[in-house]
């Protein structure tokens, strides 16, 4: 169980399009307002965790559009599968963090690193960085399928799982 944080401004719009627009001042959110949005972002991530084809047992993802909190629980069959769920959860727009209370039904994987794209990054200065050679970054590209389907199409704020050598 651990708390991983993401970029806010970074990732998957997947509620609404464009830039979001304050509120008027006469109309400041409601807690049930609240409370609905969080209810909507939290089934959202979890149809698009679905949609990657990652399956895990008994997934739980709750929102708190508060202060931008995804809470992610279930049986992942393995460790890449749960890194992969979390990956989904938190590269999504106006999320800062995760909190993985995801088990892992295999047991004992090691963990991967997580990297944060800067801009410039390539998958290959990646690779350099983290296994001495260019020519890696396949490794790189495998282990984030599907959230990745270009090697070419990753971007600033983006975080990534970089897996053992």
């Amino acid at each position: 169980m651990s708390l991983i944080s993401f970029i806010k401004e970074a990732g998957e719009k997947l509620l609404g399009h464009g830039a979001a627009q304050a509120a008027p001042a006469q109309a400041a959110p409601t807690a049930q307002d609240v409370a609905k949005l969080s209810e909507t972002a939290g089934n959202a991530i979890a149809d698009y965790v679905c949609s990657q084809g990652l399956k895990v047992d008994n997934l739980k993802v709750a929102f708190n559009a508060s202060n931008g909190v995804v809470t992610v629980s279930g049986a992942a069959p393995d460790q890449a599968t749960k890194e992969k769920v979390v990956l989904c959860c938190g590269n999504v727009a106006n999320v800062t963090s995760v909190d993985d209370q995801l088990t892992v039904a295999g047991g004992g994987q090691t963990a991967s690193q997580w990297y944060t794209v800067a801009s410039g990054d390539t998958l290959s200065k990646i690779a350099k960085q983290f296994y001495g050679d260019t020519n890696k970054y396949p490794q790189i590209f495998e282990a984030n399928k599907p959230m990745l389907s270009n090697p070419d199409k990753i971007y600033p704020g983006q975080v990534l799982r970089i897996p053992a050598a």
